[in-house]
């Protein structure tokens, strides 16, 4: 009997079950214990979760650096507040040791998020004339949806070094 009961698929901004049903197991690598059971995506559910990742970088994108900002720094605040919480599932989802994943993993995973967050509102563009009556500007702005691969031993750590700096 897994320990945590059957996880969903998040996209567009709610748990939904996959379109095919088909699941997978997580098992703890220090003991062997089944943790829970996972839905797998499908094609279909990954297209709908870019589609729904692209409709949603056009409201972030429209939104202000400084708002953009305060966004992060709240997710760097949620990370630091459930740190021990998250060290323990990570942890068991690893087998590493607790010491490290509560002094590493989600510490240095927010630590780049705070970072980032730091940088949004100090990212501008350049103005670079042309003649005395005119001249070119460059703008800094969100460009789209990424997707990146991340490691199993280093989860949230990973998806941080590579959702953070997007």
């Amino acid at each position: 009997m897994p320990r945590f009961e059957q996880q969903q698929l998040y996209i567009d901004g709610r748990y939904v079950d996959a379109t095919r049903g088909a699941t997978f197991e997580t098992v703890n690598p220090a003991t062997g214990e089944v943790l829970a059971e996972l839905q797998r995506a499908s094609r279909d559910d990954v297209d709908k979760a870019v589609a729904s990742a692209a409709a949603g970088q056009k409201v972030w994108a429209a939104m202000t650096a400084m708002q953009r900002s305060r966004i992060l720094r709240r997710a760097v605040d949620i990370l630091r507040e459930r740190n021990d919480e998250l060290a323990e599932l990570e942890t068991l989802d690893t087998g590493k040791p607790l010491t490290e994943t509560r002094a590493v993993d989600i510490v240095t995973g927010a630590d780049v998020l705070e970072y980032y967050a730091g940088l949004v509102p100090a990212i501008e563009g350049e103005q670079i004339p042309l003649r005395d009556t005119s001249f070119v500007y460059t703008r800094r702005e969100p460009l789209g949806v990424v997707a990146g691969i991340g490691a199993w031993n280093y989860p949230i750590q990973i998806a941080l070094w590579k959702s953070a700096p997007a």
